[in-house]
């Protein structure tokens, strides 16, 4: 009957007017893998906004937002949000490449809220334990501390917005590490911004997009471990272990343990040659502070003495447990006729035009292009003993090489992270022996046949004691 259709053309007009509202902002990356799939996601979010009536919303990607090294890390954009969108919008909602987006969903899902309060919307995470990454906060009692999980996405209301932006206007954000986002800018929002702590919100989820709970869902999540066609082969993966003397005796044998088998190439570097390993002497002493001469000599040793059809180059410390398989998987994403440079990001002073760069305990992860450029430029070591990551970091920013941040490396031990954010991944690394039996660590975190199927089955292995 007409009645019914106009009642419902009505509706629709509604929800298209709400929807012009938000605005999709998506944690992108330059590398072409992942604008391609952030390119994928706004597509995918402006059709189901099409097919609901005429008025789209706006959809961003960071990695184009210009001006902004430090774009990723959302806090220096705060102001920018709120001059453009304070006025006309009601929602700010975050999301990553990998986050699916149900739009009538979300929208009844914001619409419970009121729009013109302080809102900050996400699933919550928290510590088990006071964690290094979180600088032990709340170390009395961390579970009371919630901060969202950017891959169920997260929102913040246009009024939070606006005053998070005038804070930082008189208060300029300070200048020192970034370590991890997100607990970063709950505390932010809550301490310096005078805000509400996080509201968790059942809708936003990250559950498999395939999963039988998702029925409820405003979003899912799509990706454990990206596979774009064959893992690339054992051969194209070259291995450089960071080591030293001291070390030999108790760090060097887990390695062996657990996932050298995995590497075709692989070699130790040390300060002094151990044929029982065997390891190598770069020449080079060993350092208690950064490791930058080594991890030098050990680019121009992989430029000038590897095979130059290894495309692939891992840099990892002697306690960083690593899934060579799964690695092997992921680098079947990348082209490595680029340059890239991956691994779990950080950032330095970038409030204040600082750089990004790959932590190193996690690994690092080059394309045989990236260390060519690197070591064509005139960049190098400030010291012997300066950290090596963060100048790499500085090095590949200076060259316009921008770094690629995979949430699959860690740079701690998992009972460093929450739970329900390592639900959703399958690992590639974790990183330190302390207060862990590190062999165990290994064969139920990233132990290839964790994720291999028996019978059809998946094996999963318990996590929970570890």
């Amino acid at each position: 009957p007409f009645f019914q259709k106009s009642e419902k053309s009505g509706t629709i007009s509604k929800i298209s007017r709400e929807l012009k509202g938000i605005v999709f902002i998506i944690q992108s990356q330059s590398n072409s893998f992942h604008s391609k799939r952030a390119e994928d996601l706004k597509r995918d979010i402006l059709k189901q906004a099409a097919d609901l009536g005429k008025e789209l919303p706006t959809v961003l990607l960071i990695h184009q937002m210009d001006g902004h090294e430090g774009a990723w890390t959302i806090l220096p954009l705060m102001r920018d949000f709120s001059v453009t969108y304070g006025r006309n919008s009601s929602w700010i909602f975050f999301c990553e490449e990998d986050t699916r987006i149900q739009v009538v969903k979300l929208l009844e899902t914001l619409g419970r809220f009121d729009g013109s309060k302080e809102w900050f919307l996400g699933k919550a995470l928290y510590d088990e334990e006071s964690t290094i990454i979180h600088h032990y906060a709340f170390a009395e009692n961390p579970t009371v501390f919630k901060f969202p999980d950017f891959a169920a996405g997260w929102a913040l209301s246009i009024p939070l917005v606006n005053k998070l932006a005038k804070k930082l206007k008189s208060e300029p954000l300070k200048s020192d590490f970034t370590i991890d986002l997100k607990h970063e800018i709950a505390l932010y929002i809550w301490q310096r911004g005078e805000g509400p702590h996080l509201t968790p919100v059942p809708e936003f989820c990250t559950d498999d997009v395939n999963s039988y709970k998702v029925e409820h869902c405003a979003t899912t999540f799509s990706n454990f471990l990206p596979l774009c066609g064959e893992p690339v082969k054992k051969e194209d993966v070259f291995v450089a272990v960071k080591t030293c003397r001291k070390f030999h005796g108790d760090r060097i044998p887990v390695v062996k343990q657990t996932w050298e088998k995995e590497a075709a190439l692989i070699e130790y570097y040390s300060d002094y040659a151990d044929i029982s390993i065997p390891t190598i002497d770069l020449g080079i002493p060993n350092t208690d502070r950064g490791h930058c001469g080594k991890t030098f000599a050990i680019l121009e040793r992989f430029s000038n003495h590897s095979s130059p059809r290894t495309p692939w180059l891992v840099v990892v410390d002697d306690d960083t447990l690593i899934s060579i398989f799964r690695l092997r998987k992921l680098l079947s994403c990348y082209d490595p006729n680029e340059p890239v440079f991956l691994g779990e990001r950080y950032g330095y002073g970038l409030g204040t035009g600082g750089y990004s760069y790959i932590t190193g305990g996690g690994g690092m992860v080059f394309s045989r292009i990236a260390v060519q450029k690197l070591l064509a430029s005139k960049c190098r070591c400030y010291s012997m003993d300066a950290p090596d990551d963060m100048v790499l970091g500085m090095c590949f920013s200076g060259l316009g090489i921008p770094i690629t941040h995979s949430p699959l490396f860690h740079q701690a031990r998992p009972m460093d992270y929450p739970k329900g954010y390592l639900s959703h991944q399958i690992p590639v690394s974790f990183h330190k022996h302390w207060n862990i039996d590190p062999v165990k660590v290994y064969f139920t975190w990233l132990a290839p046949n964790t994720e291999e199927s028996l019978n059809g089955k998946k094996v999963r292995y318990n996590r929970e004691d570890l």
